[in-house]
């Protein structure tokens, strides 16, 4: 018997794939409800999905990819491979760094504007920035 804790803990692929769609919904710049409308479904229903809190049917990840625009196969960049259990440890790693970065609306919004700096000391300066208050912000937990 599982435990009702366990029981209701998402599984890590539908965290990976329910990611993986809001990431996608996002880079369109699409709302949940649109995306929710496209699949006939309510947006709690598409909110579930990239919570991980629901799986999404084989038919439905085929609707949501042509939706969005991407193979299937792109819900699942960054698994391990099911067969082999080998992934790509660098890649992976990057690949969660990424999709969690433009998992916040924070960061989807850096991502698309930062490249618009044209400067690259500005965005040097930038980074700098940044990387010195995620340094204070570390200082201060410890």
């Amino acid at each position: 018997m599982t435990d009702t804790t366990e029981a209701r803990t998402p599984n890590l692929v539908d965290l990976h794939v329910g990611g993986r769609v809001r990431m996608r919904r996002k880079m369109l710049n699409m709302s949940q409800e649109h995306l929710a409308d496209a699949l006939k479904l309510t947006f709690q229903q598409v909110q579930k999905y990239e919570r991980g809190a629901n799986r999404v049917s084989a038919s439905k990840l085929y609707e949501i990819a042509k939706t969005l625009q991407v193979p299937v196969s792109f819900f699942f960049d960054g698994l391990a491979d099911p067969v082999t259990n080998e992934s790509d440890d660098v890649g992976a790693a990057a690949d969660r760094i990424v999709t969690d970065f433009l998992n916040t609306p924070e960061g989807m919004e850096l991502a698309e504007t930062f490249p618009k700096i044209g400067r690259g000391r500005v965005r040097r300066q930038v980074l700098d920035l940044v990387r010195a208050m995620a340094d204070d912000e570390g200082r201060d937990k410890a």
